[in-house]
């Protein structure tokens, strides 16, 4: 399947069925946008949370973005952040990727007003993803009453980059190389200010991201920078990482090395110039999820300790010096590395030392394999696969091979998480329930919730929880 017709189905998926429908005109801090409605869910999408990130602004923090006048219509994803996309990517996106590419989207309920808000981070190993793939659509979690919102990051060297005059210029301050996470940041403010126009709480935010966007989660929790930003946080397949070797003089001499495979000499006076005068495929490099370059020095960096928009997230959770928000972790039962991987460790230890803390926090896995999905060789459900059950967009994924297991399944995995957007607690408040009741996490019982293989859940001990 050729990429661009990844993109022109991702497209016909995400842009038709808005085509013929009424329009929802909202006013934001930067003018008006037209959504549109379609079967009870209004929808708005690439709205410029932030200047597009291009030519002298180029590595520097997010700014501003520009006021238009009129009403700007917002009824089609902006462009993905530049990246190069690959075959197997479990989540193709859905526009072609550009360097002008700080947008967001926004779902809910037709009339609904003050609403919780659902804020989505996506993953792709801080080298790909965006917010456009078809199965991180907000539709089916906006139909159980929440306001779903997702935008856009950099990503790549776009989202990471230091070099000696980058930090001589003090453009935006102190030298921070996580541009990437300053976007979320950008991103997160401009929820509090214009998440009630559309009809949301913004004191009743949670933030879910899963892999680098779970990672993300975790920076943003420990962040001294997004402190009152959100309320609730979840983190799927996304352990926090002790970034030790994670610094912005690693990140400085990945620089570098960058500039002087392009020609560009470290004691250049113009480096900078030069450096902002690549083209946005000559930064990519070729650098993406398959192809991350082993050469040295390094020529790339992912995002590193600053202090202040990324700190060592474990060290910070560790002496509880972090935001103390009920939380939601977990990962797939064949995630990356298997039992003993950073995903399944990182979210018991998480799970364990915020249990010490007593902050509120509910560990679970997921087990559920999707029956087309299913092989001899299946050990359980991969890294990312979750995605769409949690979503409840597993038709999306598998389409016609979607089966009644698969959207009992996704009900139940949404439900929970929906529940914890709502309140705080993944259990149902109404009465009547007969969805498993999930424990928070303590250390008497260490219970946690599976996600089963049969499409149900239950509740038990951390089977590979070996300590005492």
């Amino acid at each position: 399947m050729s990429y661009r017709w990844i993109v022109l189905f991702g497209l016909a998926l995400t842009g038709s069925a808005t085509a013929k429908t009424a329009a929802d005109v909202v006013q934001i801090d930067t003018g008006a946008v037209r959504g549109a409605t379609a079967d009870g869910v209004a929808a708005w999408k690439g709205i410029p949370f932030a200047a597009p990130p291009v030519g002298a602004l180029r590595w520097r923090a997010p700014q501003p973005a520009m006021r238009w006048d009129g009403v700007r219509d917002a009824l089609a994803y902006g462009h993905d952040c530049m990246q190069l996309p690959f075959p197997s990517d479990a989540a193709p996106l859905g526009t072609p990727p550009a360097e002008d590419c700080l947008y967001a989207n926004v779902w809910k309920p037709a009339g609904a007003r003050k609403l919780p808000v659902l804020v989505w981070i996506y993953g792709g190993g801080f080298v790909n993803g965006g917010s456009s793939p078809p199965t991180y659509a907000g539709t089916e979690l906006a139909r159980q009453g929440i306001m779903v919102v997702s935008f856009n990051y950099r990503l790549g060297r776009f989202g990471t980059f230091a070099h000696p005059q980058l930090r001589a210029a003090r453009e935006d301050g102190p030298p921070s190389a996580n541009f990437g996470y300053m976007d979320q940041v950008a991103a997160l403010r401009w929820v509090q200010r214009n998440i009630a126009a559309f009809g949301g709480d913004p004191a009743n935010v949670t933030i879910v991201g899963e892999s680098a966007g779970g990672i993300s989660v975790h920076a943003l929790v420990t962040s001294p920078m997004a402190k009152g930003l959100f309320a609730r946080a979840v983190a799927q397949s996304g352990g926090p990482i002790a970034l030790g070797d994670a610094t912005p003089a690693a990140a400085e001499a990945a620089g570098i090395a960058f500039a002087a495979s392009k020609g560009v000499a470290p004691g250049d006076p113009d480096a900078l110039t030069k450096l902002r005068a690549l083209s946005a495929d000559a930064v990519v490099d070729g650098l993406n999820l398959a192809n991350r370059p082993t050469t040295q020095p390094a020529t790339y960096s992912p995002p590193v300790v600053d202090g202040r928009y990324a700190v060592d997230s474990l060290a910070a959770y560790r002496t509880g010096v972090f935001n103390k928000v009920p939380m939601m972790v977990g990962a797939t039962s064949d995630d990356i590395g298997g039992r003993d991987g950073p995903m399944t460790t990182g979210a018991r230890a998480i799970a364990d030392i915020l249990a010490a803390q007593n902050v509120p926090i509910y560990y679970y896995r997921f087990s559920y394999v999707a029956t087309s999905a299913r092989m001899p060789t299946t050990k359980g459900a991969a890294h990312a696969t979750d995605i769409p059950f949690f979503f409840d967009t597993a038709a999306i994924k598998y389409g016609a091979g979607t089966s009644a297991t698969d959207r009992s399944a996704a009900r139940t995995a949404s439900g929970y998480l929906v529940n914890f957007v709502k309140t705080g607690s993944p259990n149902a408040r109404k009465r009547g329930s007969t969805a498993v009741v999930w424990p928070a996490y303590d250390h008497a019982g260490k219970r946690m919730l599976d996600l089963n293989p049969t499409g149900g859940a239950s509740v038990g001990k951390d089977p590979w929880d070996t300590g005492e």
